[in-house]
């Protein structure tokens, strides 16, 4: 990547220039990138080449070796040409900028490239059956067997994992220790024996999180990141890194799930009308809309802020939860509003009768309905603030 001494127009101009010269035309469309094909592959191949698949990861591990700004003025550019990252996932949203803040050496050669680059599929083993918003208190064992380590154990809720090539995966390595101290933070190769996943399906008829059981899996001594006995640390900045990745991602003008070519006001107006003042026809509906507008645009201001703000290189802080959980918020309204200016186009799940825009637009909605949970419940994201960001003392 060139020098650009800080000079962003300049940046902006080579990278608006590559654009438009290598993103395929066909990708513009939602019914071109659900196509994928050889165009997909070709600009995945690319975006890894040049690096920004992981625009600010240094380019020794696979990355472009971006400033923040250029980072931001290169996502402003791909969206005004109509193109997208097509490297991300949990690689890129949490492990992989852990592993670069807190890993070995070792770890960031063996495993960084491979995200960067968008080969390797991770997955996240937290969640137990018995250990969900307490969190600490898992029970899947590692043991240290000299050579290697041996897990045992099953986890709940693990995205891809039927697909993953890795996990980041918090273990009990001392049993005898407190909760929170007796966790370390893991990465298990996928394809061991005796790792055996099993999907689950979600009310949109998805299948994205898996149970996912281990039984007397191998697993590298050099693969704990950070200290044995460290790995709630490490959780923890590993959620605030995947808090920040996903408010980024919510409110703005997309569903998490499937995407739309079409705004929420292009819904209404198409599906409501509009008064003899081309105004909606529906009062409540418009101010209802208003009001999501203004707290859309507030919410962007505000992560566009905490960019500007963040003058180094220590990454998301604990308000992220603060930001997930009104991002949340904003997506689901969002969805709300787009199957409710439906009306009865709203109600279909499959079958004649129904857009292919419309049933998506249904199981986008219900897909919404996780962005409460995933990433730290809501619940448990208010508790962050209230704790780590206002300092507000524990309940008696």
């Amino acid at each position: 990547m060139a020098d650009f001494g800080g000079d962003l127009d300049a940046f902006r101009t080579d990278a608006r220039a590559w654009l438009e010269a290598n993103f395929p035309h066909a990708l513009k469309t939602e019914a071109g990138r659900r196509a994928g094909g050889g165009d997909a592959r070709r600009w995945r191949a690319l975006m890894a080449d040049k690096g920004w698949g992981a625009p600010t990861w240094p380019s020794a591990y696979g990355g472009g070796g971006l400033s923040r700004g250029e980072a931001r003025a290169l996502a402003e550019e791909m969206a005004q040409v109509g193109a997208y990252n097509p490297i991300g996932g949990l690689g890129i949203m949490s492990i992989g900028p852990t592993i670069l803040e807190l890993g070995t050496e070792d770890q960031k050669t063996r495993h960084l490239p491979g995200i960067a680059r968008g080969e390797k599929e991770w997955c996240q083993g937290y969640s137990e059956p018995g250990a969900g918003s307490d969190l600490a208190s898992l029970q899947t064992r590692c043991e240290d067997k000299g050579d290697h380590y041996l897990v045992n154990g099953q986890k709940i809720w693990t995205s891809v994992a039927n697909l993953a090539d890795w996990c980041f995966c918090l273990v009990r390595t001392d049993p005898a220790a407190k909760k929170h101290e007796g966790i370390s933070c893991l990465l298990i190769d996928m394809k061991s024996p005796g790792v055996e996943t099993r999907p689950i399906q979600l009310i949109n008829g998805d299948s994205p999180f898996c149970e996912t059981f281990f039984t007397d899996v191998k697993a590298r001594k050099d693969d704990i990141v950070g200290p044995l006995n460290g790995g709630w640390t490490i959780a923890k900045r590993l959620l605030q890194f995947e808090r920040d990745a996903i408010a980024t991602g919510l409110g703005g003008g997309t569903l998490t799930g499937p995407a739309s070519a079409m705004g929420v006001e292009d819904y209404a107006r198409s599906y409501i009308g509009l008064d003899d003042r081309g105004r909606l026809a529906d009062a409540d509906y418009r101010g209802r809309l208003a009001r999501h507008r203004m707290e859309n645009q507030a919410f962007q201001l505000t992560l566009r802020r905490a960019a500007n703000e963040s003058k180094s290189n220590q990454g998301p802080s604990n308000a992220a939860a603060m930001m997930k959980y009104a991002g949340a918020q904003i997506a689901q309204d969002r969805a709300e509003l787009i199957v409710e200016a439906l009306g009865q186009q709203g109600l279909g799940w499959e079958g004649g009768g129904f857009e292919d825009q419309e049933l998506a637009q249904v199981r986008g909605w219900l897909r919404t309905k996780a962005n409460s949970i995933e990433g730290g419940s809501s619940e448990i994201n208010l508790n962050v603030v209230s704790k780590r960001v206002l300092g507000l003392p524990d309940p008696k």
